[in-house]
């Protein structure tokens, strides 16, 4: 099964609702295992990379508390800034990690617009070819954002298909559309949130909800798409979580 199938908004609370002996989601210590695990096949040198950004503070902060008469309350310090360093050290490490397993595969930029925080609604595979070119769709603040990845040609005819489209049930709202990849004028899978996200804001939340509603009633009358399978993995949102 394909990620698009798995990260298709609504589905898992659906799937959740109607299966009561699927198993709970794994908790904060199996994800950060998991994270960790992916990032190590990646990245062998992690453990000794995390165990002297904690370590190094550690020891330097601990030896000026001693200096200064100090060591309790430097020792504390120390230990939170280790733990810190730490933290955000292996959160960029697993975000490259991810990153790098989902590089070229198709739905790639869906995948990294699941790193999105709250405010935005991703659709993934709005629109496609056979050549398994794709356009997503989010929704926000700064309006309709069209992502598409693939084949540049391809894409640009889809992407303007799909503006047409949204511009029948909202012509007043911005479109933006972002190309992924790693080419000339294309955004990289990791950039791509924040391009997002530093788009210019340009409606209201309440005109956020409308356009939704406009958006999912469109998409009924389009029907079901046969969104294209492929093997994706499903790490980013765990990668997510480790920033916080």
């Amino acid at each position: 099964m394909g990620l698009l199938n798995r990260i298709k908004p609504g589905s898992r609370k659906k799937q959740d609702a109607q299966d009561p002996a699927k198993p709970d989601k794994p908790g904060r210590l199996a994800q950060i295992k998991q994270t960790y695990e992916i990032t190590k096949k990646a990245d062998p040198k992690i453990p000794w990379i995390l165990i002297g950004c904690f370590f190094g503070p550690f020891l330097v902060l601990l030896g000026v508390g001693f200096v200064i008469n100090r060591p309790i309350l430097l020792g504390f310090l120390c230990f939170m800034t280790g733990l810190t360093l730490t933290a955000w050290i292996f959160g960029r490490r697993a975000e490259r990690a991810v990153y790098g397993q989902i590089e070229g595969q198709p739905g790639a930029a869906a995948a990294s617009l699941n790193m999105l925080r709250r405010g935005w609604t991703v659709t993934p595979a709005v629109a496609f070819t056979k050549q398994q070119d794709l356009v997503h769709r989010v929704v926000g603040r700064s309006g309709v954002v069209l992502v598409g990845e693939g084949h540049h040609t391809r894409v640009r005819g889809l992407l303007n298909q799909e503006k047409r489209k949204v511009a029948r049930v909202a012509p007043d709202i911005s479109v933006h559309e972002v190309i992924a990849g790693s080419g000339e004028g294309e955004v990289p899978l990791r950039k791509l949130p924040r391009t997002v996200t530093k788009l210019p804001k340009s409606i209201t939340a309440r005109q956020v909800n409308e356009l939704n509603h406009r958006l999912k009633a469109l998409g009924a009358q389009q029907g079901a798409l046969p969104i294209p399978k492929g093997p994706m993995p499903r790490s980013t949102k765990q990668a997510r979580s480790m920033r916080g």
